[in-house]
C-alpha cells in the first residue's frame, strides 16, 4: 500500500481548498500593493548606513597604531646579548612593523573613501526618488 501525503487526501476531501488558492494569492497581491510600499517606511538610522565604513576605519586605525608602536620598538631597543634567536625575532619585528603600518594605513584610506561614495549614492537615490514621483504624479492625472 502506497502512503499519500496529507496535502493530496485534503485536496481530494474537500474541493472547496481548490478555490481557497485564488483567494490566498489575491491577498498577497493586495499586501504588495503600493499603499504598503515604501511609502511610510522611516528613513534608515545613520548606524544601519555608515557602520561598515566605521569599523574599516577604526579595525584600520588600531591596526595602523599597533604597526606604529612596533615600528618604533624595534628602532629604539638596543639588543645586548648578540645570539641567534634574538637575531632572527628582531628581523621578524623589523619586517612585521612595516607591514602592519601598511595594512592599518590601507583599510583607513578605504574607510575613509567608502563614506563620500555612500553619501553620494544616497544623495542619487534620493533624486531619483524625488524624480519617480513627480512623474507618477503627472502620469496619474
Amino acid at each position: 500500500m502506497e502512503v499519500q501525503p496529507k496535502e493530496a487526501e485534503e485536496a481530494e476531501k474537500s474541493p472547496e481548498s481548490k478555490d481557497l488558492l485564488p483567494s490566498q494569492t489575491a491577498s498577497t497581491l493586495c499586501i504588495s500593493s503600493r499603499s504598503e510600499s515604501g511609502w511610510s517606511t522611516p528613513p534608515p538610522n545613520k548606524w544601519d548606513i555608515y557602520h561598515k565604513p566605521v569599523i574599516v576605519l577604526s579595525v584600520g586605525g588600531a591596526v595602523f597604531l599597533f604597526g606604529v608602536a612596533l615600528t618604533s620598538l624595534t628602532c629604539l631597543t638596543i639588543d645586548q646579548n648578540n645570539t641567534i634567536n634574538s637575531n632572527t625575532t628582531k628581523k621578524v619585528f623589523k619586517l612585521s612593523g612595516p607591514a602592519f603600518l601598511s595594512l592599518g594605513l590601507m583599510l583607513l584610506v578605504c574607510g575613509l573613501v567608502w563614506i563620500p561614495i555612500i553619501r553620494k549614492k544616497l544623495r542619487q537615490k534620493q533624486k531619483y526618488h524625488i524624480l519617480r514621483s513627480i512623474k507618477s504624479f503627472f502620469l496619474n492625472r
